[in-house]
């Protein structure tokens, strides 16, 4: 009996500790602070990785979301489904503008002004805000819808900065009149709440600090000692950024409509269509996540269309130029972004349109000539050869022509030694010749 006990009490003692491991390991795992680097324009593929974030910080119900940000800007509709998850976030979300040097303009001031906790680092700036229209055709917006979108975004940053206890008249300045912001100017007028040199300088200034979150409750922070763990992008969302990148984006699509051009010029050469294809379709992707203007894309369609006309028409090479031009104007125009990191480099496109309009043109031009050669094999190739006659033929005979001998027959009667034409390949592997 002393031994059964002394066993069951060493079995609950191991069940007491493995449970107390367990909890201690839950604690170090969900009582901790969170961070994420978002150091790209703002679109869709940054917007699902800040509310994926979002997500996890409330399913491990961590104390606090660090959003190191350096943005140029972005994408009305991806910023605004950032702002509305963070506005509507079970815990507090910090927007830190870092490292020294970086910047959180236009898209990333209006997501950093929707933060909990607003700071920025030593050398950076904030602002810039003033919304950017584009068509689909590429064109500005009138006088009139860029008041209606300027009005709308002011409203929008007064009622977020009010709500936060922020500078209500620099918001709006920043988007009204596209002011900018060092992190001093910054905290002296009250938009942000401290400078800070790291994260450590964050938590050291909120812990045991309350603050008023959006929907009015308050929260008390209880930093201390708690361990930072980095939040990176997964595979998948670092790999539809690099194919986001305007540059590659344009690549992939030229690369996909000269693979489909050379599949269906020389059909069953397999590989340049299936690689043509892919690349086409990742071009499409990154279309969805970058402002593609159609025009632009029509003109480069409208330039392989003159391409190919110039080899039906004999049009002296005003087709090939027409071609060209379409070419780098759609390339110019085919992604009209608010921001610059969002389109292609003009010291890349045009060099590249150029280069692939050439390389069209050789492509078609040296398929014209394998289309217009004339046949030197099978039916075709033996029309127009020349032989002699190994029989008399009246009208028909044997002939000697192209290495071998057929059975012949001729318009008229003709002598043994007879040199004659083929005109036409008769059924029954028989020829029609005449007389040269």
């Amino acid at each position: 009996m002393t031994l059964a006990h002394s066993y069951n009490e060493i079995k609950v003692k191991k069940f007491l500790v493995i449970c107390l491991l367990f909890f201690a390991l839950s604690a170090l795992s969900y009582a901790s602070i969170l961070k994420i680097t978002v150091d790209t324009a703002i679109h869709p593929v940054s917007s699902e990785y800040i509310r994926d974030a979002i997500d996890r910080a409330e399913a491990e119900n961590v104390k606090l979301l660090i959003i190191a940000i350096n943005t140029p800007g972005g994408l009305d509709s991806s910023m605004r489904e950032i702002m509305e998850r963070i506005l509507n976030s079970e815990i507090p979300v910090a927007a830190f503008v870092s490292p020294s040097g970086s910047r959180a303009a236009s898209a990333g001031f209006f997501i950093s002004v929707a933060c909990d906790i607003f700071a920025m680092a030593p050398g950076t700036s904030t602002g810039a805000a003033h919304p950017v229209g584009i068509s689909l055709t590429g064109q500005q917006m009138d006088d009139t819808m860029s008041e209606k979108v300027t009005n709308d975004a002011a409203a929008y940053i007064k009622s977020i900065a009010e709500k936060r206890g922020r500078n209500i008249q620099m918001a709006e300045d920043a988007v009204r009149k596209s002011f900018s912001y060092t992190e001093t100017d910054a905290l002296k007028g009250n938009l942000i709440d401290l400078i800070a040199e790291n994260d450590q300088d964050i938590i050291r200034h909120f812990q045991g600090k309350t603050i008023k979150r959006f929907d009015g409750e308050e929260w008390t922070f209880d930093l201390e000692n708690e361990e930072i763990i980095s939040i990176p992008m997964t595979g998948r969302q670092r790999f539809l950024i690099t194919i986001s990148n305007p540059n590659l984006a344009y690549i992939l699509l030229m690369i996909g409509l000269l693979g489909l051009y050379f599949e269906f010029s020389n059909p069953g050469a397999i590989l340049p269509g299936v690689l043509g294809g892919i690349c086409l379709l990742l071009a499409i992707f990154s279309f969805q996540i970058l402002p593609i203007n159609y025009v632009g894309l029509f003109l480069i369609i409208l330039a392989i269309g003159l391409f190919i006309l110039e080899i039906k028409i004999q049009s002296y090479g005003i087709l090939s130029l027409g071609g060209i031009a379409a070419m780098i104007i759609g390339s110019i125009m085919l992604i009209n972004a608010p921001i610059p990191e969002l389109r292609p480099s003009l010291k890349f496109i045009i060099p590249m349109a150029l280069g692939l309009s050439l390389i069209f043109i050789f492509l078609i031009v040296i398929a014209f000539r394998a289309h217009a050669k004339k046949a030197s094999t099978g039916k075709e190739g033996l029309v127009g050869e020349v032989g002699v006659t190994q029989t008399d033929l009246s009208p028909e005979g044997k002939v000697f022509v192209h290495g071998e001998i057929w059975q012949a027959e001729a318009t008229e009667d003709l002598p043994i030694g007879t040199k004659v034409k083929v005109m036409e390949v008769l059924k029954h592997l028989k020829i029609k010749v005449t007389k040269i």
